[in-house]
C-alpha cells in the first residue's frame, strides 16, 4: 500500500542541515541547475517579505540513485548506510538557489562564474523596494549587508552598522532563521512512481525518457556501476566501426528480452537491478558480436543503413546464447529472418510486443529449427516498381540500399571503393544517393519527381563524382565518358546491379532501364529469403525442404 504523502513545515536550520548532511539529493534525472545570482536574490527577498515561495516535492527513499551533483556543485556528504534520502521531485532551482545564496557558492557555468556570495540585502530598502539586490554600485558603504555576513556574522560585526540600520538587521536575521518551508515528503514509492510524480509535476518540461530512470535505478557506487557511462562507452566503441546511432532504447529493450523476454515499458521497468549490472558486460559483448555480423556476414557498413535500429535486439539475443558465428541452417535462417523483418515492414509499429514474438523464432533458430511467419514477403520485380518510391527513411528502402551497400559499389570513375559512412547518410537528399538517370535530365523528357525519385533509379556515388561530373547530364554520354577513362566500367558497374548491356542506357530509355534494375533487385531479394507457399514470386534455389536437411546435418 502507498503511503499518502505527508505536508511538513521544515525550519531554515533543518533544511539547511539536511542538505549539509548530504540527505537532500538531486536525483539524476533532474536538470541542470540554470537559474541565475538575480533570480536566487528575488527568492530570498520573497522570504524577507514574509510570501510564500512555492512548496518542495520530495521522495524519501533508501534506493540509492545516481545523483547528478550536490546542490550547487558543493561536494556534500553521501548518504549513510541503510539510511533514508530525501531525493527532489520538484523545487531543484528554488532548493539549490536558496543553499548557494545561503553558503555564498561560486557557480561555474562554462567561461562565467556566478559568485553567490555576491548577494546582499539594502538596508535603506523600504518593503515596497527590491530588498535584495546584486548590484551595490550605487550604494554607500554602510548601507547594505551580504546575505552571508546577515546569516552569519556575529554581534560584532552587525553592530559596526549605524545604529538606525540594528533593528533591521536583527528582524531579517530572525525572518530568515525562522522561515518555515513547506514540503510534502513522498515516502517509499518505487522509482517508476516517483518518476511519474516527477512527470505530472513537471507538465511543462520534457518527460523523462525510459533510459534517464533506468540510470537513476541501476546506479551502484559499491559495484562502480552508472550506465550512463556504460552505455557511452559502448557508444564510443560502436563509433570506430560506424555504429555509434544505436539508441539507449534498443539496449534497454536487448537488456529486457535477455532477462526476462519481454520489452514493453514496465518490463523494463521492474527489472531486478542486481540482474541487470550482472548482465551488462554480456549484453554489451553480444551487441558487439549482433554489429559485427551485421557488417562482416551482411556487409552493412554503418548503423544509419539498418532498416530499423531494433534489428539489434534479436540478433544481440542470438549473440547472447550462442557464441560462435552461426552456420548451416541458422545462417539462413537468421539471414531469412533479417529481410522478413526489413522488407515486411515489421517493426513500424508495436516494436516491443512483436519483438517479444521474434525471440521465439530467434529460440527456434538456436534449437535448428525453422520459424513461421505470418507476414509474406513479394518480391516481384513488379512489387518493387510499384512501391520504391525513395525516401531514406523508409524500412523496405534502407533493407533495398542495404543490398547495394552488400556489393560494395565501386567508383565509376576509377574503381575505387566508395566510403559509406553516417554522416552523409542523415539526409535523403544526400549527394551520395546519386539519380543514374538524373532528374533534371528526366525533368526535360516531361517526367517528375515522381518518376525519378525511385529507388531503381539509386545509385551509390561519391560526393565528388555525382556533383562535378554528372550533373544532368544523359546517361549515354556521362557513361561514354566513363568508359573512355575506366576500361573496366562494365565490370565496376555490376557493383551497381547495374548491366551497361541491353538495360537501354546506351538509348537513354529510363522505363527499359527501370525494369531491367526491379528485375536485378528482385533477384538480389530472392537470394536472401527462404521463401514459403504464402510468398509471392517463389521461384528460387533454397526452399524449407533444403532447411530441414541443414538442421540434419548440423545435428550430424
Amino acid at each position: 500500500m502507498m503511503h499518502l504523502p505527508e505536508p511538513k513545515n521544515l525550519p531554515y536550520k533543518t533544511l539547511l542541515a539536511d542538505i549539509e548532511k548530504g540527505r537532500i539529493k538531486i536525483p539524476q534525472f533532474q536538470r541542470d541547475y540554470v537559474w541565475s545570482k538575480e533570480r536566487a536574490a528575488g527568492l530570498i527577498d520573497s522570504i524577507l517579505k514574509g510570501y510564500p515561495i512555492g512548496t518542495f516535492i520530495t521522495w524519501k527513499t533508501k534506493e540509492t540513485l545516481r545523483v547528478v551533483k550536490d546542490l550547487g556543485g558543493v561536494k556534500l556528504p553521501s548518504i549513510p548506510e541503510d539510511d533514508f534520502a530525501e531525493y527532489v521531485l520538484d523545487g531543484q532551482q528554488r532548493m539549490t538557489s536558496l543553499f548557494c545564496a545561503l553558503k555564498g557558492v561560486q557557480i561555474n557555468r562554462g567561461k562565467k562564474t556566478d559568485d553567490f556570495a555576491e548577494i546582499f540585502v539594502d538596508l535603506n530598502a523600504s518593503e515596497h523596494d527590491q530588498i535584495v539586490i546584486v548590484d551595490t554600485a550605487d550604494l554607500e558603504q554602510g548601507t547594505y549587508i551580504s546575505l552571508t555576513n546577515l546569516i552569519n556574522a556575529g554581534l560584532t560585526v552587525l553592530a559596526s552598522f549605524d545604529a538606525k540600520y540594528h533593528v533591521k538587521l536583527e528582524e531579517y536575521k530572525q525572518t530568515l532563521q525562522s522561515y518555515n518551508f513547506s514540503l510534502i515528503e513522498v515516502k517509499e514509492v518505487p522509482l517508476d512512481v516517483a518518476t511519474e510524480i516527477f512527470t505530472r509535476i513537471n507538465v511543462g518540461g520534457k518527460p523523462l525518457s525510459l533510459f534517464e530512470i533506468m540510470v537513476a535505478k541501476t546506479f551502484d557506487a559499491k559495484e562502480e556501476f552508472d550506465l550512463s557511462e556504460k552505455f557511452e562507452a559502448l557508444v564510443n566503441r560502436l563509433r570506430e566501426v560506424g555504429y555509434d546511432t544505436i539508441s539507449d532504447a534498443t539496449v534497454l529493450q536487448i537488456i529486457a528480452l535477455v532477462i526476462g523476454k519481454e520489452c514493453k515499458r514496465q518490463n523494463i521497468l521492474r527489472l531486478d537491478k542486481k540482474r541487470f549490472i550482472e548482465e551488462w558486460p554480456k549484453v554489451a559483448s553480444a551487441i558487439e558480436s549482433a554489429v559485427d555480423y551485421f557488417r562482416g556476414y551482411y556487409r552493412i557498413p554503418v548503423s544509419k543503413l539498418l532498416p530499423y535500429n531494433s534489428l539489434l535486439a534479436p540478433f544481440a539475443y542470438f549473440f547472447y546464447h550462442h557464441n560462435d558465428k552461426p552456420l548451416n541452417n541458422k545462417q539462413i535462417c537468421l539471414e531469412d529472418f533479417f529481410w522478413r523483418v526489413s522488407l515486411g515492414g515489421r517493426y513500424s509499429s508495436s516494436v516491443e510486443g512483436k519483438l517479444a514474438q521474434d525471440i521465439k523464432r530467434i529460440d527456434q533458430i538456436l534449437g535448428n529449427s525453422k520459424p513461421s511467419y505470418d507476414w509474406s514477403i513479394d518480391t516481384s520485380a513488379q512489387f518493387i516498381k510499384d512501391n520504391g518510391w525513395f525516401n531514406a527513411g523508409r524500412s523496405y528502402i534502407k533493407a533495398i540500399l542495404c543490398i547495394m551497400a552488400y556489393q560494395q559499389p565501386k567508383s565509376f570513375i576509377d574503381g575505387s571503393i566508395v566510403h559509406i559512412s553516417n554522416d552523409w547518410l542523415k539526409q535523403a537528399n544526400s549527394r551520395n544517393y546519386h539519380h543514374y538517370f538524373p532528374r533534371a535530365f528526366l525533368r526535360k523528357q516531361g517526367l517528375g519527381d515522381e518518376h525519378s525519385n525511385h529507388i531503381s533509379n539509386i545509385t551509390i556515388v561519391d560526393d565528388f563524382l555525382n556533383k562535378r561530373k554528372i550533373g544532368a547530364q544523359a546517361p549515354s554520354i556521362y557513361m561514354s565518358q566513363f568508359a573512355e577513362q575506366n576500361p573496366d566500367l562494365e565490370t565496376h558497374m555490376k557493383t551497381h546491379l547495374i548491366d551497361l548491356n541491353e538495360w537501354g542506357i546506351w538509348e537513354d530509355n529510363y522505363d527499359a532501364f527501370l525494369t531491367k534494375r526491379c528485375e536485378k533487385l528482385s533477384e538480389e531479394i530472392k537470394k536472401r529469403l527462404v521463401l514459403r507457399d504464402q510468398d509471392k514470386n517463389v521461384h528460387q534455389s533454397i526452399n524449407i525442404a533444403d532447411i530441414d536437411e541443414l538442421a540434419i546435418e548440423a545435428d550430424l
